[in-house]
C-alpha cells in the first residue's frame, strides 16, 4: 500500500511532458523512470545520439532547471510537501538506499520517487564520501549537528570495542548537539547506518567499520564473535557448531581450530579449550604459565601455584605438578616454596 496520495510515476510523466522530445528522452534514460526502470549513462545516452557525455549533461541539466521554473511544480506542491512530511518522519537526513525503500518497495517506482526528491527544492542530497553513506536531508542545521555526533562516536570507539546497540544509542543521543527534539531511538538508529565509519557485525554490535570484530571476514573472525557472546572458554567443535547455528555458515571443524591456533587473539587454555586473550589469560603452555607466575610473584608454595595456574588454564593438577618439576626452569627452595631458576 503507497505512503502517498498520488501515485509517484503519473506525476514525473506530468512534469516532463512539457520537455522537447529528445529532452524527455534523455531525463527518461538517466532516471531510470521507463517501464523497465533502466538508468543509463552520459556516455551510453550520447552514444545513442551521437552526441558527447558533456552535451548530455547540459540536456538534463537544462531540463531540470526548466522543470523547477514550471507552474506544474506549484500546481503538484502537496507532492513535495507530503515528501518532505515522509522525509521528516525517518528523522529529516537519510541514508538514500532507505529512504526510497521506506518510500516505495518497487524499485521502478523508488527511481521516479527519487527524480521528485531531485526537482523538489526542499530537498538536498549529500554524496557518497570516505565518511558517509548517499544521504537526502530537508534540514542543514539537523543534517550537520548529525555528522558531528557521529564524527564523535567514532572517536569514541577504539579498534577492538564491541557495543550493544542499546548503549551506543544511548552514548550517541548524549553527544548530539540537535536543534529539535528526537525521542524515537530508530531514528538514531538510522543516522548511525549513516557512517561509513562505524557499522554493526552479524551479531548487532557495533564498532569501528575496520575492526575484524565487526568487518567479519573468515572463520577465525566469526569464532571469536562466538567466544566472546558465550563469555568463557569453548572446545573448537563446539566453537564450530556455534558459528553454524549462528551465521549459517558451513564451518569445518578442522578448519576452526587450525584458524584458532593461528591467530593470537585466542588462547588455549586446556584440551581443545580456547579463551580470548583479551580476557587476560596467559599465552602459553602451563610451564610457560608457571613462569611468568612465578617471575611476577617471586617465590611461592604448590597450592599457591596450582591456585594461580588452575585460573589460567584447565588442567589436571598433576600436569602442573609435572612441569613444575623442570629442574632448568624451577626450584624448590629451603622453605617448601618454588621459584624461577
Amino acid at each position: 500500500m503507497s505512503v502517498f496520495s498520488f501515485k509517484p510515476n503519473q506525476v514525473t510523466q506530468k512534469l516532463i511532458k512539457e520537455l522537447p522530445e529528445r529532452a524527455q528522452d534523455v531525463i527518461v534514460r538517466r532516471y531510470g523512470l521507463s517501464d523497465d526502470g533502466a538508468i543509463m549513462t552520459l556516455e551510453s545516452i550520447g552514444s545513442l545520439y551521437g552526441i558527447t557525455r558533456e552535451r548530455v549533461r547540459q540536456i538534463e541539466n537544462h531540463s531540470l532547471g526548466k522543470i523547477r521554473q514550471s507552474e506544474l511544480l506549484s500546481v503538484h506542491a502537496h507532492v513535495f510537501d507530503e515528501l518532505k512530511e515522509a522525509l521528516a518522519s525517518l528523522g529529516y537526513v537519510v541514508t538514500e538506499d532507505y529512504a526510497l525503500s521506506h518510500l516505495s518497495p518497487k524499485k521502478g517506482m523508488q527511481n521516479h520517487i527519487n527524480f521528485l526528491l531531485v526537482i523538489g527544492d526542499p530537498f538536498v542530497k549529500e554524496k557518497e564520501d570516505k565518511n558517509f553513506k548517499h544521504r537526502w536531508h530537508i534540514d542543514k542545521k539537523v543534517s550537520e549537528a548529525v555528522h558531528k555526533g557521529l564524527h564523535k562516536i567514532h572517536e569514541m570507539i577504539s579498534d577492538d570495542d564491541l557495543i550493544s546497540e542499546d548503549d551506543i544509542v544511548k552514548t550517541f543521543r548524549k553527544v548530539l548537539d540537535l536543534p529539535i527534539q528526537v525521542s524515537d531511538d530508530e531514528i538514531l538508529k538510522r543516522w548511525l547506518s549513516l557512517s561509513k565509519l562505524i557499522d554493526k557485525n552479524p551479531l548487532g554490535e557495533w564498532g569501528r567499520a575496520t575492526s575484524p570484530n565487526v568487518n567479519v571476514k573468515g572463520m577465525r573472525d566469526y569464532a571469536y564473535l562466538v567466544i566472546r557472546q558465550h563469555g568463557s572458554p569453548m572446545h573448537f567443535t563446539e566453537v564450530t557448531k556455534k558459528i553454524q547455528k549462528l551465521f549459517g555458515k558451513n564451518a569445518h571443524i578442522a578448519t576452526t581450530h587450525n584458524e584458532l591456533i593461528k591467530d593470537d587473539r585466542f588462547v588455549l587454555v586446556g584440551r581443545g579449550l580456547y579463551a580470548l586473550k583479551s580476557w587476560g589469560y596467559i599465552s602459553g603452555i602451563v610451564k610457560d604459565v608457571i613462569a611468568q607466575i612465578l617471575e611476577k610473584h617471586e617465590s611461592l608454595t604448590k597450592e599457591e601455584i596450582m591456585e594461580l595456574v588452575l585460573k589460567e588454564r584447565y588442567v589436571k593438577p598433576n600436569t602442573i605438578m609435572v612441569n613444575l618439576q623442570d629442574t632448568k626452569k624451577f626450584k624448590r627452595n629451603k622453605d617448601g616454596t618454588y621459584s624461577l631458576v
